[in-house]
C-alpha cells in the first residue's frame, strides 16, 4: 500500500511541466538569490569550489561547479577503477545468471536496463556498482577507467527519484528513468557499461566529451541535479576493492575496484 501511494504522488508531480517549471527557474538570473540558502540547508562545503559563490549567475551553474584537481586525487593504480563521482555507494554486488540485480531488495534486469537482451547477454554473471549523487554533491562525471567507446545511447523519458526512498519504494526507479548509457572495453579488453541515470524532474544529463576514447579521471558529463551512476563489469573483468562497503560515501577518483 505504502509502495502504491508513493509511487502515484511521485507520477501526479512528475510530468513534463514540473520538469519545465523547475528547470526554468534553476537557469533564471532570479534563482541566484537561493545560492546561500541552498548552500546551507545542504551543508554544502565550499572549499573544494574553484570559483566565489557570487560569481554564480543561477542555480544551476552552482549546481554544476567545478572543484580544484587537488581536492580529487586520481588513484593511480594501473588496474584501478575509480568511482566517476562524489557519491554514496547504494550497493554493490554480482549480476546473476538470469541477468538479475538487486536494489533496496527489488530485482532489476540487464535486459530493462541496457535495453537490448543481446547487449545483456554480455553482462551475466557480472558485477555491478551503483552509486547515488544528492543534490549537494558535486555533479560533474569522470571516466571510471581509461577505456574505448563500443556505443553510447540514451533511453528512457521521465525521470523518478533515485533517493533510497525512490529505490525502496518508486517504479523501476533505475531501468525505466531517462539515462544516458556508455559501453566501454577497458585496457583488460573486457566491457563496462557506464550509466547516467537522470533525476525527478530535471532529466538533463550533459555529455562534454565526445570523442571514442576516455582517460581514467577525466570528466566526460555532468547532471544538473542530483542522480546516480550505476557500474556494469563482465563476468571475470574485475574484484570489488576490499574498502568498498555500501552506504560509504565515496570521492571522484578514490578506487572503487580492480582490474582483473
Amino acid at each position: 500500500m505504502r509502495e502504491k501511494l508513493y509511487q502515484s504522488m511521485i507520477e501526479l508531480t512528475n510530468g513534463k511541466w514540473s520538469s519545465t517549471i523547475i528547470q526554468s527557474f534553476a537557469r533564471s538570473k532570479l534563482s541566484k538569490t537561493i545560492i546561500p540558502s541552498y548552500i546551507k540547508y545542504f551543508n554544502i562545503t565550499l572549499q573544494d569550489v574553484t570559483q566565489p559563490i557570487n560569481d554564480f549567475s543561477t542555480l544551476n551553474e552552482f549546481f554544476i561547479r567545478e572543484v580544484s584537481t587537488k581536492s580529487r586525487p586520481i588513484h593511480a593504480g594501473t588496474n584501478s577503477i575509480i568511482s566517476p563521482v562524489d557519491a554514496t555507494v547504494e550497493t554493490f554486488g554480482p549480476i546473476t545468471k538470469d541477468g538479475i540485480f538487486f536494489v533496496k531488495d527489488k530485482p532489476y534486469t540487464l535486459e530493462n536496463l541496457l535495453g537490448s537482451s543481446k547487449i545483456a547477454e554480455q553482462f551475466v554473471n557480472g558485477k555491478y556498482i551503483i552509486l547515488y549523487l544528492s543534490p549537494a554533491e558535486y555533479h560533474r562525471i569522470h571516466a571510471p577507467v581509461d577505456g574505448e567507446v563500443i556505443r553510447q545511447y540514451m533511453l528512457g523519458k521521465k525521470s523518478y527519484p533515485v533517493n533510497k526512498w525512490g529505490l525502496q519504494y518508486g517504479k523501476e526507479a533505475i531501468s525505466g528513468n531517462y539515462r544516458l548509457l556508455t559501453q566501454l572495453c577497458m585496457p583488460n579488453h573486457k566491457h563496462c557499461f557506464h550509466i547516467k541515470v537522470g533525476a525527478m524532474f530535471v532529466n538533463s544529463i550533459e555529455l562534454t566529451n565526445t570523442s571514442s576514447t576516455w582517460k581514467k579521471g577525466e570528466e566526460v558529463g555532468y547532471f544538473s541535479f542530483g542522480s546516480t551512476v550505476v557500474l556494469l563489469f563482465e563476468e571475470d573483468s574485475m574484484e570489488f576493492s576490499a574498502t568498498l562497503k555500501a552506504g560509504k560515501f565515496v570521492r571522484m577518483g578514490e578506487i572503487v575496484a580492480n582490474m582483473l
